[in-house]
């Protein structure tokens, strides 16, 4: 007997699915994404990337695009699917993961926490546990965490640079010897010839890569690849336009930050200002 197939040919993943629904509309309707983004009232780059599966976009826009093309409460209710499926973002980790391991060189930025290629096990343990990791999970994530701080040591170990946003440093864990253990590692693994750390005041003001945590990867077919986090989500952004820009800001904060000397000042003066009372825990 043959094997069957879907009548549809569409995809069976909620994101990708919400994604053709909106390109088969779309084409269906015969206008531009420039088009539909003038009659709607929003940036037209919005809804191309929503097309590719890049964002989904707010329930405001959805609903507005189901009014439009006559949809009542469908591209809602794929939406809602959509955004309470986390295969994609599992798949693009464990993609970036991979990526991150082969790369030649690596830059990040950082807004509220470390980079996990800079955490110390205490650091690392409060702020998986923050997020609702506990008992063996969290150790195993510790664990795992900290097996990747390999890839910036040995000799041949690639050129990584991470700028800290001020606020990474002000916001200590609760725990104060894990604190000082961590700006300890900071200030020790800033000496390092392969890596730099750079923190950017908060007197720098607004700029490009407020809302995000971004790691930029230097692959060996020279491509950069950038994965992009929140605190919601992840996203691994290949599209050269899109790294382009990214690249830009990037580069526009980077001149905004503290040269990699009076950086390291910045982070043994932060040190001295933690108390070392043993006896204490907590701060």
């Amino acid at each position: 007997m043959p094997q069957r197939r879907l009548v549809t040919g569409r995809s069976r993943e909620p994101r990708q699915r919400f994604a053709e629904e909106l390109r088969q509309l779309r084409a269906g309707k015969g206008v531009s994404l420039r088009q539909l983004g003038e009659r709607l009232g929003w940036d037209w780059s919005l809804f191309g990337k929503m097309e590719k599966g890049e964002t989904l976009g707010g329930p405001e826009v959805v609903q507005a695009l189901d009014t439009y093309f006559g949809t009542p409460g469908m591209l809602l209710a794929l939406w809602e699917l959509a955004r309470a499926d986390h295969t994609q973002f599992r798949e693009q980790y464990r993609r970036y993961m991979e990526l991150e391991a082969e790369a030649t060189s690596l830059w990040h930025f950082a807004v509220s926490v470390l980079p996990g290629l800079l955490q110390t096990p205490g650091y690392a343990r409060e702020v998986l546990a923050v997020g609702g990791s506990k008992g063996a999970e969290l150790d195993q994530q510790v664990e795992a965490r900290m097996s990747r701080r390999e890839l910036l040591e040995g000799d041949d170990a690639p050129p990584f640079r991470s700028l800290l946003s001020e606020a990474v440093l002000g916001t200590p864990v609760r725990d104060r010897r894990a604190w000082r253990s961590q700006l300890e590692f900071l200030a020790e693994v800033s000496e390092r010839d392969n890596v730099t750390i750079q923190v950017l005041p908060m007197s720098a003001g607004p700029h490009g890569l407020v809302s995000a945590a971004v790691m930029f990867l230097r692959l060996l077919d020279a491509r950069t690849v950038v994965y992009a986090e929140n605190a919601f989500s992840g996203e691994l952004i290949e599209d050269y336009g899109t790294v382009e820009r990214l690249q830009r800001a990037y580069d526009a904060v980077r001149d905004l930050a503290l040269s990699p000397a009076e950086s390291r000042k910045f982070i043994l003066r932060t040190l001295e200002e933690v108390p070392c009372d043993p006896s204490t825990s907590t701060l």
